[in-house]
């Protein structure tokens, strides 16, 4: 017999100082959430709007590598101060501790640090805030999708099955908790070689497929672009690094889908 699943009702709370919130989520490890939700965060400032970045990954914060953060953030009468970086207010847990101190945390210790971060943080009039999501389908996204108003999640993928099967996942528990999907976007999704062709080193199609499947917008395609990987090590994430290259400009582009969208 199979179990009828009925979401509790939850009064949704918005992040104060914000006015959307879009969370960037899979399901699946691996796949370039954390660097395409910086990079994304990036875009959107370059569109002209205030952004801030929330890194929800509690067990393996990206943040303060992509960004080069190795400050901790200040306090003000009872808030933390978001810190400052290529004018994108950030927050990760990676802030607060030590680089390779493992946060060994039970669920409701993660559920009172996402509460923290967006009730006791001073976001300061954004526009946008994104949230960079950790894998699987647990306390984290429970506790945004039922207690936090958030106005879309975007889906990231790579297109190769084993990913996919998670993704699946992830779309079924957003849908049942009634958040929206802004769409999928198919990341890594193919190698441009110096002889011009494309590669598709993980298969080809299995997001679109996907998309098409559930009845969700398929927000396009970013390459598998060496580059990518080495800004982001160095703490400068590509679109702010190199605006012109040509996954900043599908970055770019994705930002004013969304500005255009919520506007």
């Amino acid at each position: 017999m199979k179990p009828n699943f009925k979401p509790k009702k939850f009064e949704k709370n918005p992040i104060k100082g914000t006015k959307f919130t879009i969370a960037i989520s899979s399901a699946k490890g691996g796949v370039g959430k954390s660097t395409f939700a910086s990079n994304l965060a990036l875009a959107l400032k370059n569109v002209g709007c205030k952004v801030g970045l929330l890194d929800a990954d509690i067990y393996g914060p990206s943040l303060p590598k992509l960004f080069s953060i190795d400050e901790k953030p200040k306090s003000e009468e009872g808030f933390l101060i978001p810190i400052l970086k290529y004018d994108i207010q950030c927050m990760s847990i990676g802030f607060l501790t030590d680089e390779q101190t493992p946060m060994i945390w039970r669920g409701p210790m993660v559920t009172s640090a996402i509460k923290t971060f967006t009730q006791k943080v001073k976001w300061n009039n954004l526009d946008f805030i994104i949230v960079d999501m950790p894998p699987g389908t647990g306390d984290t996204q429970l506790t945004f999708a039922q207690e936090i108003k958030l106005d879309s999640v975007i889906i990231i993928s790579t297109p190769q099955e084993i990913a996919l099967q998670d993704v699946r996942r992830g779309i079924k528990m957003f849908d049942k908790l009634g958040v929206n999907i802004f769409g999928l976007i198919d990341n890594m999704s193919y190698f441009k070689g110096d002889d011009g062709k494309k590669y598709s080193i993980f298969g080809e199609g299995g997001v679109q497929k996907t998309a098409q499947d559930f009845g969700k917008n398929f927000l396009g395609e970013i390459p598998l672009d060496p580059e990518v990987g080495k800004q982001g090590d160095k703490g400068k994430p590509i679109v702010e690094s190199n605006s012109s290259s040509e996954v900043s400009k599908i970055f770019i582009n994705l930002a004013n889908k969304i500005k255009s969208n919520y506007s």
